[in-house]
């Protein structure tokens, strides 16, 4: 028996409309996890306000629920690292001065170590069985991780993404995304960044000359389609 592809659907965006496919589309979650948006956790230890983070949860929320009603592949990040930091290179150990630095004790366990408490996914956000869920050592989703296996043999060409933080995680993955060919929609409400003006400019360099890392839209305009 065989079965006719998805058809193509079209997303209202900057700066045009994003076109997927339910088959060839996945969404991803980037580091929606407890230690960046809820206190005590790394976010907060870096003199952050986290509640400003917290604003994407019940957007990406209302994403995630669009995807998963569809069938959509959903993937879920978490920058994390093993409990004795041999992924953890001292340029990032050692970068800054936080109150607390990685793999330090905290309220939430460990700071971005792999099975502490701080380390899981938002509960609002939670995975469910079939998502992938991706501990990550780096920024970007790509880096030292088996993504682009598991989405190759997914046949996954595009990747809508919510996530935090915009400027960091959330564009160093689309990056990434875009150098191997994939094209990507970033869902405004459903990111955020502890410095607003760091997301709006993240914003605006996502879609300048014609797109030149990928397409923004608007959440209501994505649960349209």
């Amino acid at each position: 028996m065989t079965h006719d592809a998805a058809p193509e659907l079209r997303i209202a965006a900057s700066p045009g409309p994003f076109g997927y496919r339910r088959d060839d589309t996945a969404l991803m979650l980037i580091d929606m996890q407890r230690d960046f948006l809820e206190p005590g956790g790394f976010g907060e230890s870096l003199g952050n306000d986290v509640s400003l983070l917290a604003r994407a949860v019940e957007p990406a929320a209302r994403l995630l629920g669009w995807a998963r009603a569809q069938g959509m592949l959903v993937v879920h990040t978490r920058e994390s690292h093993l409990p004795n930091l041999s992924d953890c290179p001292p340029a990032k150990l050692l970068r800054g001065e936080p109150s607390r630095r990685i793999g330090d004790p905290g309220p939430m366990g460990r700071i971005l170590i792999r099975g502490e408490p701080g380390n899981a996914i938002v509960e609002a956000l939670a995975p469910v069985d079939g998502e992938i869920q991706l501990d990550k050592p780096g920024k970007g989703a790509f880096h030292a991780t088996q993504l682009e296996q598991q989405l190759v043999q997914r046949n996954i060409r595009r990747l809508i993404l919510g996530g935090v933080t915009t400027e960091v995680c959330v564009q160093t993955t689309m990056r990434e995304a875009n150098d191997r060919g994939y094209d990507c929609l970033l869902v405004e409400e459903a990111t955020a960044s502890y410095f607003p003006a760091f997301k709006r400019a993240t914003l605006d360099m996502i879609v300048a000359q014609g797109g030149i890392v990928g397409w923004v839209a608007k959440l209501e305009d994505v649960l349209r389609a």
